[in-house]
């Protein structure tokens, strides 16, 4: 049996059980999971502990209105490019109309993920 290099723990979110997980990795790199109640809670902890990644939404600035656009990320982006993420958006000016869903800003920041609506503006 080999020994855990390091342990970190989280609090599983993908569920309203909120299981106390606890991740650890042995010196082949293998992780090892406790604590979950489910295969989503393992399959979170092991992303979270390797490439944590975030779901942004933010407001945007639409040219001629007051009333700004809501927008996301189409899927979850590194949590480490999260601020540079909000950087692209704060700059983001949108012309009307916008209509949810509408692909606002392709591959933010390089990441791959695109911007989208969230809801119509006429």
């Amino acid at each position: 049996m080999q020994v855990a290099t390091e342990i970190t723990t989280f609090t599983c979110i993908c569920c309203p059980l909120g299981c106390r997980l606890e991740v650890s990795f042995d010196e082949a790199g293998e992780a090892e999971v406790e604590g979950h109640s489910c295969a989503r809670g393992a399959s979170y902890a092991v992303l979270e502990a390797t490439a944590p990644a975030r779901m942004v939404t933010a407001l945007a600035q639409v040219e001629g209105r007051l009333e700004p656009a809501s927008v996301k990320t189409a899927s979850p982006v590194p949590k480490g490019r999260v601020p540079e993420v909000l950087d692209a958006l704060r700059r983001l000016r949108v012309a009307p109309p916008v209509h949810a869903g509408d692909v606002l800003l392709a591959n933010v920041c390089a990441t791959g993920v695109d911007v989208v609506a969230t809801k119509d503006i006429a």
